[in-house]
């Protein structure tokens, strides 16, 4: 057995922080009110499903005809299916956050299966719904239904969808196949890496860290245990590349397969859809980070110089650099969100407050959880925050950031589940915003030293959204129109990676010291119905930006409509969502606006690195 290093503060610190509560919901996995939820659940999509085969709902073997009874029907589906998935959603949530923070839990893991057989028949549902809206007319029963028009803009959707449906046995088979193809590599992608242990030397001493926790030494101040938690992490995902290279394989390869049956052209032309944006804003946007790639690499030269370098290696990128010794302790941290949040308004400080005070956040890092962050729905208004906390105010903006998202869950608690349905683009406008807000309340609020700090902070994070996205963009679809060929090997799939990194990053990187193994390490690959989870992300920071600078010109005003955009993002595709505060997606200009506020950061920041706040 390897010898592990004593506690260290950071370890103790990490002992205190939240877990999240549950037990609102239910009181355990083993409890009889939870029985009876999972059976109320099965109960809905049975009374769901016998609905549907009441009215032969998407039976191909009946024309569909639309007479006098056709609204009632609509109206009477629509609200099953909304009635649905709001019990399921929540089943679904309270069973995930078991496996979220601990992939070891069995009995959490063998719940989620049965779930999963759930949402193969919601699936297959799902499926014979557009096929029967796709052929009603979809102007007439707007008209004749206040549902149907509070509603019109997914029914627009599922006139494009049925275009592309396969026949229903199809259909039927490719749902039925979901938990052990697609999905089920999805499933072990998450499991196996949330498991995945690394060997590191730490203080003379042989230890064993989570994936995690080794990926988190990317923010060590001594360069020598960054480069040493860089190579461990090399050397584990490579022990792991085999299946997670087949799992990417079998993933990449079944969405080519059903794209190519549903005549699609591609995965990105499926996610626009999905993302209710067009090609034109996608490219004018990508244009407009282009362009930035010089400007990001002036400020990685420059950190690069402040710490010794000529270039930066991949392990300096996330290096602490300034002489601020400022520790942001969770509760510290809570604290400066609730004062920020408040300078926006109150309904968004009081949902900073309750989150805190009701458990709504999982900081601790430990084995079995799950990298990273995330926020999900929970219920009615509520929302679960999932992060691994350390005392950096890149923490403090992530927490923030998940907040961000839990905000756009309170506005949408309203909406039904069919308009709560929003594409990942906008569904970061809220999240971008609140970290946003922080960032720039703390670079007015501390000393110059520190003011350096969260400035780099800042522009880690946007040289992530902007240059890495883009890297991330690029590998993917580079790894989608290689596997319609063949599978790809570990190091193919490697050298597509670096290939990537090196058309954005430039040489303001080291070759010898890219992340070839970076598609093992980001969860957004593997996937089956999220594809080209990336771009997304930049949209909603560059979206975000430009509506934080409308909100700096004239805040009274901007509030209520902000709360009415984030309460609207599935009723309109993003264009038309944007024109509300004249904003043009479609060409570059907005674009470079938005980016224009990290070139001024850039400038700000070459500016302090030479003066003497970081000497």
């Amino acid at each position: 057995m390897p010898r592990t290093s004593s506690p260290t503060r950071a370890q103790a610190a990490a002992s205190q922080l939240p877990h999240w509560d549950m037990s609102v919901v239910f009181p355990s996995l083993d409890s009889p009110a939870f029985g009876d939820g999972f059976q109320r659940a099965i109960e809905n999509v049975d009374r769901l499903e016998a609905l549907f085969d009441e009215h032969a709902i998407g039976d191909p073997a009946l024309a569909v005809v639309f007479g006098e009874g056709t609204v009632a029907i609509f109206e009477a589906v629509l609200t099953q299916i909304n009635d649905t998935m709001e019990v399921v959603n929540e089943l679904s949530a309270y069973v995930s956050s078991f496996i979220a923070t601990d992939s070891r839990n069995a009995q959490a893991q063998a719940l989620w299966s049965r779930i999963q057989l759930q949402a193969v028949r919601l699936s297959k549902l799902g499926t014979r719904l557009t096929a029967w809206l796709g052929q009603l007319p979809t102007a007439e029963l707007i008209q004749r239904s206040a549902l149907a028009a509070d509603h019109a803009y997914a029914l627009a959707k599922a006139r494009i969808q049925f275009a592309h449906l396969l026949s229903r046995e199809s259909e039927d088979l490719a749902a039925d196949l979901s938990p052990t193809g697609g999905n089920g590599w999805a499933k072990l992608y998450n499991n196996y890496t949330s498991q995945l242990m690394v060997q590191i030397e730490l203080d003379g001493k042989p230890s064993e860290l989570p994936m995690s926790s080794a990926r988190n030494l990317a923010y060590h101040a001594d360069r020598a245990v960054r480069q040493r938690g860089y190579a461990a992490e090399l050397k584990a995902w490579e022990g792991a590349s085999v299946p997670l290279a087949a799992a990417l394989n079998s993933i990449k390869g079944e969405v080519n397969t059903l794209l190519r049956h549903r005549r699609w052209d591609s995965a990105l032309e499926t996610t626009l859809e999905q993302n209710n944006m067009d090609a034109a804003s996608l490219e004018a946007m990508m244009s407009a980070a282009r362009e930035a790639f010089p400007d990001f690499r002036r400020y990685f030269r420059a950190k690069a110089r402040l710490l010794g370098q000529a270039q930066l290696a991949w392990f300096d990128l996330f290096a602490p650099v300034g002489n601020s010794q400022r520790i942001w302790p969770y509760s510290e941290a809570t604290e400066f969100i609730v004062e920020q949040f408040a300078t926006f308004s109150p309904k968004m400080r009081d949902l900073a407050v309750r989150s805190f005070r009701e458990q709504w956040v999982d900081a601790e890092p430990r084995g079995g959880k799950r990298d990273g962050a995330f926020c999900m729905r929970l219920r009615a208004d509520e929302s679960r925050i999932l992060m691994n906390y350390k005392e950096t105010f890149n923490s403090v903006s992530t927490l923030a950031h998940e907040l961000g998202h839990a905000y756009h869950n309170l506005n949408l608690a309203g909406r039904t589940a069919t308009q709560r349905v929003t594409p990942m683009t906008l569904a970061e406008t809220a999240s971008i915003f609140c970290e946003t807000v922080v960032t720039q309340a703390a670079l007015t609020a501390v000393s110059p030293q520190e003011q350096f700090v969260i400035l780099e902070a800042s522009l880690q994070s946007a040289g992530q959204v902007v240059v890495d996205i883009t890297s991330r963009f690029l590998f993917e679809g580079a790894a989608f129109a290689q596997r319609q060929e063949r599978e790809l090997s570990a190091d193919e799939l490697c050298a597509l990676m670096v290939d990537a990194q090196d058309q954005t990053y430039g040489d303001a990187l080291q070759t010898e010291f890219m992340h070839p193994f970076m598609w093992a390490a980001k969860s957004h690959y593997y996937s089956t119905n999220r594809s080209f989870y990336n771009y997304p992300y930049m949209f909603g920071q560059l979206f975000a930006l430009g509506l934080y600078a409308r909100y700096q010109a004239d805040p009274d005003s901007f509030r209520a409509a902000y709360d009415d955009l984030l309460s609207s993002t599935g009723l309109a595709n993003a264009a038309d969502l944007a024109a509300r505060f004249q904003i043009d997606i479609r060409t570059p200009t907005f674009w470079r606006g938005s980016l224009d506020v990290i070139r001024a950061d850039i400038d700000r920041f070459e500016e302090l690195a030479g003066a003497e706040v970081v000497q």
